[in-house]
Formats: structure tokens, C-alpha cells, sequence
């Protein structure tokens, strides 16, 4: 171990002599108290440590002490139900020993080495296993198993596996490599957070996450193993879409980080997420879910690490097979923690303080997601799927963190204030919102939705972008100026707006849609217009057309039971049919 002695701190930034033999990202131990820290820089036989807890009382002279190790996560049974802080300490188990005022240095396993966990052996002695394929399995919670894999770099011969209760360091087996050489196999190992784990192949993104979000899932839908970011001003409901994303994505592990959010978001995360009811499983979310908080009073370093800490939980579930989704919340407060931290080792400042190198690291971490082929002599396909929240000042995405995020990522679902005000929620705005996977995805919703599934999308898309030019022209002149048909365009961009893409996170049934449920309502808002817009030219007033009562009929289907849908939306057609054809009547008569 290499020993270096403190010449210098400043806030979570502490400098060491002696320590010329140490590695870049090397985990140290720092002073009496022994804090947590990272090398993050090294001149000469000086080293330069970011500090994860809180540095006051720390002074020159105090010994540093390298473990010759990276930062690491320990990964096995025992993540899930779980709650670590920003460097996977169990925040839960800390509270248990030492209460609310957690004190400095305290160091504890991230999984439990007293309990014991049911080992279910997928091999046999004499079995050849290559590095990634499953020896066994363990039933974690109710939803989630386990798939205990071989890591990287060990493959060979099993010469003995055992089914039985262990704890995660006690060897389930023994396996002999091509040398010769002897291996414990144990449920735990652990990995480097700044590096990927390894995989066979990259696969290009053909299926998308359904996330039961109208506006998401038809205008700006996402791709399983994509990326996407939600920037948004202060109260425009990005962490209730988060919340939304981890209830109803169609994912099977979900990884939430809290990267320096308010206390009191964080608070509700951690009291509302055991409450909901998983609508797949009919158990608590929890059984799937991996809570990461690192609220913003918590030390800015430990902010910085914890979103890699969270990918590298990600991307162990992945390799298992699963689809994964990370809701990260927000990458702002973790580019302020780079940015501190950049200052403070007096490196040249890019754009509003931001350390050059802001892009790369942002593409580190979203180029992590992706669908993937895994390691193994029987390869499994699993994906992660990041969303990240963005948080820019003001709300102006003109700034650094939103524009590189940007550059990265291919699924932007801008969030507006005004459309937050006007109790429009999602607050999602459809005309500066993108999805670059549609192109991609579109084969997906032919075949497995319906063959006029992207058309219906096109058409609903332009009616709204329509409806914004002649918005401009009511500013000027007023509404009655509009020709008929205008004035239906009008009325069935509102129907879009608030009859499908607006949706009640509150109401049991309107918080999730289906895709049939999603293409039975768009087919039927666009039915409404194209229909009265027919009947417009064959001479009907748009006067009658405003009129018609279908219309809050149209507006109340969504609330109906997906069970019920179907009978409802015949009925609801069969009026509109009914109420049109007896207008035209009425008018003829006339």
C-alpha cells in the first residue's frame, strides 16, 4: 500500500505527498477518521483526492493511506429492495447503527455478508462454462431472480457446485481454468464504476420501451437501450415524470439515482416508491427497484460518483438478461459537482465555468446504455435504457450541460412551463420535442400495432403544428376571421391535446394506456375531424359542427377500463355517425 501524508485541502479536495507509486482512481483512505476518497489527478509525488465525506476538522500532516484499488460496487444478491448513497454505502443499515447523524468514516459492505441466500445450481460438475455464462440462480425477491454469472477473465471446467442456503461470500462451488488453476465461485464480485462492463455485441435499437405515456409512446417514442433527456425548468414535473417512467416502463429492473435533488424530493422517492403497486407483478415496486440518494446537502463529490455507480448496477442486471431502465435526477447537480470540482483543481474553465471536458464525460456515461449481446457460451440480449433529468437555470436550454446532453442523447422530451401552469401533464411540448428512434421503431409498430400506426402519428403531428400557425393568426385578427375548416382544425387539436396527450398521473385508469388502448383513442380524435371536415364540405355550418355533444363523449373515453374500451369506442363512433348525419338532415331541412 502506498502512504502519502495531507499538504493541502480545500472543501471535498484534499492534496497528498509520497504518493509517486499510486494509480489514477485509486480508492484512499484519508486522516484518523480514514474518509473515503479518490485519486482524480497526480503531479509528480503529488496526488490530488476528491473527498466523499464531509472534509471539516481534516488538517496537514495526517496520513493518506492508497488501497492500490478503484472505486468499485459490489454487485450479488442483495441490490434490489436496496437504498446506497452516491458510493454504494447502505444507507439503510447505517441509519440501523448509527441513526439520523451518520458519522464520518464509517464503512460498511454494500451487501449484507450475514445473510443467506438460496443458491439454485444451473450446472453440473464436469459442465465447461465460459466467462459470463450462468452457474446458478437466486430468488432475490418475489420478481426479480438473480443469475449468478462467472466474471470476466475466469472460464473452465466445474468440478463441484452445491445447492444450498450461503451467504454471498461463501463458495457455492470450485472451478479448475486451463492452467490448472483452482476458483471459488461466489455469488459476489465486484466492478470499477468508470468502467462498462464488457459485453459480445451492440445491437441497433428495432423494439421500444412502452411506457404507457400517450405523448411519449406515439410522438417521441423510445428505443429499449436508448437514451433520452427531460430538461425543464423549476416545477415543470420532471422528476413526476421519472416517477411515471419507473411505475409503467416496460422494464424489468428498475435503477433510481437522486444526484443531488432536494431533501424533501428524495424523502418522497423513498416513501412512495415501497407504496406503489407494481400494475406487472401486483407487488410493491420495490421488489424491482435499486435506489441511489445523494441529495444535494450530501458531499459534491460523492454526487459526481454516484451516477456511474448506478449504470454499473444497471449494466449487472443487463448483462443477466434484462431490460433495465436508469432514471438519472439530475445530470445538472452532477455537472455543478464536475464543475466544483474542476475549480478547485484550478483547471482551465470552458463555457459558464463547466470543465472542458463536460461532452465527454456526459457521453460516457449515456454511451453505457444500449441493447447488448452478452458474455457467455449461451448469450443473453439485455438492454439499459437512461433517461436523465436536466435542470438548466432559468429553464434556458442554451446552456452547456442541456446543449451536450443534446449532442449525445436521441430522445429530447422538452418540458414547458406554460403547459405545467395550465395543468397540462405531462408538460412534454410536442413542437420542440424529438425522437431520432421513430425511424427505426416504425417497422415495430407496423407489425405489432398496426399498419397505420405511424400515419395516424403524421397526421396527428401536423394538425398540431397547423394549429400553432393559426394561433399566430388569432393573436392578430381574432378567431372569427378563420374559415370553417380552420376553425375545425382548431377544435380538433384541442381534442388531441387534451382527450390523448394529456393524461391524469392520479387517476387509476388514465395514468397508463396500452398501445391498443393508445391507437383505438388516436384513431378515434382523428375520425372526428376527418369526419366533420367532410361534412363541412358537403355544406354543413360549422356552427352545428361546434356543437355536437359527441364531442364530451370523445373527451371522457379515456377514463374508461381497458376491458370496456373496445364496446366504448364503437358506441362512441356509432354517435358520432348518428350526430353528424342528423345535422346534415336538420340543415337540409332548413
Amino acid at each position: 500500500m502506498v502512504k502519502g501524508v495531507i499538504t493541502k485541502i480545500s472543501g471535498p479536495l484534499v492534496v497528498a505527498s509520497g504518493m509517486r507509486a499510486a494509480n489514477m482512481f485509486d480508492m484512499v483512505k484519508i486522516g484518523e477518521l480514514g474518509l473515503t476518497g479518490e485519486i482524480i489527478e497526480i503531479h509528480g509525488d503529488k496526488a490530488s483526492i476528491q473527498v466523499y465525506e464531509e472534509t471539516a476538522g481534516l488538517k496537514p500532516g495526517e496520513e493518506v493511506l492508497s488501497t492500490g484499488l478503484p472505486l468499485s460496487v459490489e454487485l450479488g444478491p442483495g441490490l434490489i429492495k436496496s437504498i446506497f448513497d452516491g458510493i454504494q454505502r447502505p444507507l439503510e443499515e447505517m441509519y440501523r447503527i448509527q441513526g439520523y447523524n451518520i458519522k464520518r468514516g464509517l464503512t460498511l459492505p454494500a451487501l449484507d455478508r450475514k445473510k443467506k441466500w438460496h443458491f439454485s445450481p444451473a450446472c453440473k460438475a464436469g459442465d465447461t462454462l465460459g466467462e459470463g455464462d450462468v452457474v446458478g440462480t437466486v430468488k432475490e425477491t418475489e420478481v426479480v431472480t438473480q443469475r449468478i454469472m462467472l466474471p470476466k477473465g475466469v472460464s473452465g471446467e466445474i468440478i463441484s457446485i452445491n445447492e444450498g442456503d450461503f451467504t454471498v461470500d461463501e463458495p457455492v462451488g470450485l472451478l479448475k481454468d486451463s492452467r490448472g488453476r483452482e476458483h471459488d465461485i461466489k455469488m459476489i464480485t465486484t466492478w470499477p464504476i468508470r468502467v462498462g462492463r464488457p459485453y459480445t455485441q451492440k445491437l441497433p435499437p428495432t423494439e421500444p420501451l412502452s411506457t404507457g405515456q400517450r405523448n411519449i409512446d406515439t410522438l417521441n417514442p423510445i428505443a429499449k437501450g436508448g437514451a433520452a433527456a427531460i430538461p425543464g425548468p423549476f416545477g415543470s414535473g420532471k422528476t413526476v415524470v421519472q416517477h411515471q417512467l419507473a411505475k409503467w416502463a416496460q422494464a424489468d429492473i428498475v435503477v433510481y439515482i437522486g444526484c443531488g435533488e432536494r431533501g424533501n424530493e428524495m424523502t418522497d422517492v423513498l416513501n412512495e416508491f415501497p407504496e406503489i403497486i407494481d400494475p406487472k407483478s401486483g407487488k410493491s415496486l420495490m421488489e424491482r427497484t435499486v435506489l441511489i440518494a445523494n441529495t444535494s446537502d450530501m458531499p459534491v463529490a460523492a454526487r459526481e460518483a454516484s451516477i456511474y455507480t448506478g449504470i454499473t448496477i444497471a449494466e449487472y442486471f443487463r448483462d443477466m438478461g434484462y431490460d433495465v431502465a436508469i432514471m438519472a435526477d439530475s445530470t445538472s447537480r452532477w455537472a455543478e459537482a464536475l464543475r466544483e470540482m474542476s475549480g478547485r483543481l484550478e483547471e482551465m474553465p470552458g463555457e459558464e465555468g463547466y470543465p472542458a471536458y463536460l461532452g465527454s464525460r456526459l457521453a460516457q456515461f449515456y454511451e453505457r446504455a444500449g441493447m447488448v449481446r452478452t458474455l457467455g457460451t449461451r448469450p443473453r440480449t439485455g438492454s439499459v435504457t437512461a433517461i436523465g433529468a436536466v435542470s438548466p437555470p432559468g429553464g434556458d436550454i442554451s446552456e452547456p450541460v442541456s446543449q451536450a446532453t443534446l449532442r449525445i442523447v436521441k430522445v429530447f422530451w422538452g418540458l414547458d412551463s406554460a403547459l405545467a401552469y395550465a395543468r397540462h401533464f405531462p408538460a412534454i411540448n410536442w413542437l420542440n420535442s424529438y425522437s431520432l428512434y421513430v425511424t427505426s421503431l416504425t417497422p415495430w409498430f407496423i407489425k405489432n400495432v398496426a399498419p397505420d400506426w405511424m400515419e395516424k402519428r403524421g397526421t396527428m403531428m401536423r394538425l398540431l403544428q397547423k394549429e400553432a400557425e393559426l394561433n399566430e393568426i388569432v393573436k392578430l385578427v381574432g378567431v372569427d376571421a378563420l374559415s370553417g375548416q380552420d376553425r375545425l382544425v382548431l377544435n380538433a387539436t384541442r381534442s388531441i391535446r387534451e382527450d390523448y396527450l394529456q393524461q391524469d398521473a392520479m387517476d387509476e385508469v388514465d395514468t397508463h394506456a396500452s398501445y391498443g388502448k393508445m391507437y383505438g383513442l388516436m384513431s378515434l380524435v382523428l375520425e372526428y375531424y376527418t369526419k366533420c371536415s367532410a361534412a363541412l364540405s358537403r355544406g354543413v355550418s360549422f356552427r352545428g359542427i361546434d356543437h355536437l355533444k359527441v364531442t364530451e363523449r370523445i373527451g371522457r373515453i379515456k377514463f374508461t377500463p381497458e376491458d370496456r374500451f373496445p364496446q366504448e369506442l364503437a358506441a362512441v363512433r356509432e354517435e358520432l355517425d348518428a350526430e353528424i348525419r342528423e345535422l346534415e338532415k336538420s340543415e337540409v331541412e332548413e
